[in-house]
């Protein structure tokens, strides 16, 4: 009888075993959420030097599509889309001469995009995401540091996703001509944003 018990004991053991691994294995792979963005909670912004002047830019439009899990990280991305013909620094001026085509060239290239689908963990609630920088359809590798914290609000499943980036605007094309001198712009420009994503339902 205490051999039956004993065998008996390991069996029963292995089989807690296996279902908890399965388990794990069940949580782990489970599929990312999906969120969208709530544009007017949300800012994107990009600061520059001029003249020795520092100045901050937003985009008024621009989309973020979210699939994003801490224990899914494989299955995570990010896809943003930013129309920039929509950039405004307070300056009309200023603004149409950002358009133009020795600068960002919308008439040519509206539309700036990022997509990331590799992610690492860099401490608690920090990420690294790898993707990939798209500017007058030049599509550099980027690294870009972010948070990631998630809320219940109302019933809702909220995410609240902040990054900051340094981009060189001339790996991009971001200046011809005269533009491509950085004694009056340099060519470091910092990229910067706090996102609301809600949930998709």
């Amino acid at each position: 009888m205490l051999g039956y018990s004993r065998t008996a004991l390991r069996a029963g053991s292995f089989v807690a075993m296996v279902f908890c691994a399965c388990a794990v294995f069940a949580a782990a792979a489970a599929p990312p959420i999906h969120y969208t963005l709530d544009p007017t909670r949300s800012l994107l912004r990009f600061t520059f030097t001029q003249a020795g002047a520092s100045n901050t830019g937003r985009f008024g439009k621009y989309t973020a599509d979210v699939l994003f899990s801490n224990d899914n990280l494989a299955a995570s991305k990010i896809d943003v889309v930013i129309d920039v013909t929509a950039l405004d620094t307070g300056d009309k001026e200023r603004d149409d001469t950002l358009k133009t085509p020795d600068l960002f060239d919308v008439k040519k290239f509206p539309q700036a995009k990022f997509v990331a689908t590799k992610f690492t963990s860099t401490g608690a609630g920090r990420y690294d995401a790898l993707g990939k920088l798209t500017i007058r359809n030049v599509t550099k590798d980027l690294k870009l540091p972010i948070t990631f914290q998630t809320k219940a609000e109302q019933g809702k499943n909220i995410g609240y996703m902040t990054g900051r980036v340094t981009i060189r605007r001339l790996d991009y094309g971001v200046g011809q001509g005269d533009w491509k001198a950085t004694d009056q712009v340099p060519d470091d420009v910092l990229v910067s944003f706090s996102l609301r994503l809600v949930a998709a339902t």
